[in-house]
């Protein structure tokens, strides 16, 4: 059960903080509770620091344990979550996602994905296996709503020339169900008694296999990127009529396909952080095509390239040469923010690349129009 605060002025002596005390009185309670577990994270901010802002309690009266139980018994679920965010995010909080007790009882979100996936390496055995629960969550809910939009956008265009045997609701052609029918309304009952509702067909998409590679940079800035690119790889595993590959890279290139139909694993094999040899990555997918004509090699990176921009360039527009279609990424998020270098990325475009930054659906919705050209 969540702190309840009728009162408006309640609500801003917890805004506000301790320095509010002379105006608004000091909280007691369940509110005393809730601000000395506010203070316990915003006291951290520097910039409070600095005007001389402080609280009673201190950054140290409670521990992270204590404070996890603390905002979950007290708030509700949306302010439970932007405060775990803040922890982690904001103020780097490594002991949110390193101590099983916090593991354990924490709402599994992004946010917190993105934590364990950077500190995993400080993990005891226990601890990972309690952190290996929370990433299978996240990426559960990832799944289910990617997975959806990759169906959608491979799933047929509608072919309104073709009628269909098929008769299953997505197929359904409600105008020309209308039209064949319209001597069955009945005037007095206002109503359309249907005889044979119609169906469409839809447009054959995988007469061909296609290769999709996905290179993907560990860059620890691109780690919103590296989430959804292994769970986007895990959807489109269970196409038909595709080969997903999906590679790994910083100064050394790591095939992960053989783990594809995992993201967990995937995600949990994955090393963030380190340099960045682009050109590398290029290479690899190079030697990996056998039909270049039906082939896409997706690059998600920020194009901060720590090898040789020449070579990156070259291999690029190879690819594009011999017939390869070639994006690059530098977001594949849902916010879709990227983060790059422009001059690179121009370069790229110059070679014959295709460069943006997209949502995993908006991905999924372009490799489909491309398989289908």
């Amino acid at each position: 059960m969540s702190l309840d605060l009728p009162d408006p002025l309640q609500r801003w002596r917890l805004l506000l903080g301790e320095a509010a005390d002379p105006s608004l009185g000091a909280p007691q309670g369940e509110l005393a509770a809730a601000d000395a577990a506010l203070e316990w994270l915003y006291g951290r901010d520097p910039e409070r620091s600095e005007r001389g802002e402080r609280g009673g309690l201190g950054p140290s009266a409670l521990s992270v344990p204590d404070w996890i139980n603390t905002v979950h018994s007290l708030f509700p679920q949306e302010v439970i979550e932007r405060l775990e965010r803040d922890a982690v995010e904001r103020y780097g909080i490594d002991e949110i996602v390193t101590s099983l007790d916090v593991l354990e009882r924490i709402e599994p979100s992004e946010s917190l994905l993105r934590a364990v996936l950077h500190t995993k390496h400080l993990m005891n055995p226990q601890v990972l296996a309690a952190a290996r629960k929370l990433v299978a969550e996240v990426v559960r809910r990832i799944m289910e709503k990617l997975q959806t939009q990759v169906r959608q956008s491979f799933s047929g265009t509608r072919d309104r020339r073709r009628r269909s045997s098929q008769r299953i609701a997505r197929n359904f052609d409600f105008r020309r169900t209308v039209r064949e029918n319209l001597h069955r309304w009945d005037p007095q009952r206002r109503r359309l008694f249907l005889d044979k509702p119609a169906f469409v067909s839809r447009s054959r998409r995988h007469s061909e296999r296609w290769e999709i590679v996905l290179l993907i940079d560990q860059s620890g800035s691109m780690v919103d990127s590296v989430i959804h690119s292994a769970v986007m790889a895990a959807c489109l595993w269970n196409l038909p009529g595709m080969s997903t590959r999906l590679v790994a890279f910083d100064t050394a290139v790591v095939d992960l396909t053989a783990d594809v139909a995992d993201p967990v694993e995937l995600l949990m094999k994955v090393q963030l952080g380190g340099g960045t040899d682009i050109a590398k990555a290029v290479a690899y997918a190079q030697s990996r095509i056998s039909n270049p004509a039906r082939s896409i090699v997706v690059l998600v990176s920020d194009f901060f390239e720590g090898g040789s921009k020449y070579e990156l360039v070259r291999r690029v527009k190879a690819l594009v040469e011999s017939g390869v279609k070639v994006l690059g990424l530098a977001a594949l998020d849902p916010q879709a923010r990227p983060a790059f270098d422009r001059d690179m990325a121009a370069r790229l475009v110059a070679a014959g690349a295709h460069v943006g930054a997209m949502t995993p659906g908006e991905l999924a919705a372009w490799l489909a129009e491309k398989v289908r050209a």
